[in-house]
């Protein structure tokens, strides 16, 4: 069994100790109170509202329209249907690029007006006046390197990153100064497995791995890819737990049958 199963509540203390325990972090993403609240019953150990909100709940291509607000709405959603997980919330594009007083104020709003436990955003070296900002502050930050959707016009591809000995040495300095910077744990996005071990070899802090191979300290996927309610998305490192597109679709048309059909709702259905 688990050594952290009976925690009543999952801090960024609890994440740093199953580092040091070499017990795997899991972390999925939610973004509204129902899913949230099932997430949290199966027992993840991290939440995070995730800006692929953009995706999964706005249908933009990209997740550079979400805004703060909307990002804030997503968070105050999961934050009432969860008793255990810890929940993290992205910035989004645009909300800490520019200035870390803008940092500071967007990730100041998230905590305030959401109770969410963390914040996490996108970047090493270009984004540390930001994350010094909003740790001094005494805001938990999450860092993510690798592949940075947010800089996905930047990149051109939503390909792995890091193949290259530069990009890979740069990575591994980032990921060193964001443990310097004060980040308690690391999200590593499509990046090589081999580079993935070096770089959670190489600092104290929790890294959660996706598309990242078997040994980050963790692991996160998307909810809505996890599940199967994404048809059209299948990269090689998600693995598919349920395939609820087709359940659900299914469930639709037996109900507008019944209903045409003049079978639903029957005498027990009706009052």
């Amino acid at each position: 069994m688990s050594v952290h199963s009976e925690i009543k509540k999952i801090t960024t203390e609890t994440l740093r100790k199953m580092k040091f325990d070499k017990e795997k972090i899991t972390m999925l993403t939610a973004y509204d109170f129902t899913t949230a609240k099932m997430v949290d019953a199966g027992g993840v150990d991290a939440i995070l509202v995730g800006d692929s909100a953009s995706n999964v709940m706005a249908g933009f291509e990209t997740t550079l329209p979400i805004t703060l607000d909307h990002m804030i709405y997503h968070a105050q959603c999961v934050v009432r249907g969860v008793d255990r997980a810890l929940v993290v919330v992205d910035l989004p594009f645009g909300s800490y690029q520019s200035n870390p007083e803008k940092a500071l104020e967007s990730a100041v709003r998230i905590m305030k007006e959401s109770e969410a436990h963390a914040i996490k955003l996108e970047g090493g070296s270009e984004v540390e006046e930001s994350i010094r900002k909003i740790v001094n502050a005494g805001i938990p930050v999450m860092g993510h390197l690798g592949l940075t959707p947010q800089s996905i016009f930047q990149f051109g591809t939503y390909k792995v990153r890091a193949k290259e000995d530069e990009e890979a040495e740069k990575l591994l300095k980032d990921a060193k100064l964001l443990e310097e910077l004060g980040c308690f744990a690391l999200v590593l996005e499509k990046i090589p497995a081999a580079l993935a071990k070096k770089v959670s070899e190489s600092i104290s802090i929790p890294t959660i791995g996706i598309g990242a191979g078997p040994d980050c300290d963790g692991q996160v996927l998307v909810y809505h890819d996890m599940v199967g309610m994404n048809q059209g998305f299948s990269p090689k490192f998600l693995r598919r737990y349920l395939d609820l597109y087709t359940e659900i679709t299914g469930a639709v048309s037996q109900f507008v049958k019944d209903v045409k059909a003049v079978d639903f709702p029957n005498e027990k259905e009706s009052y």
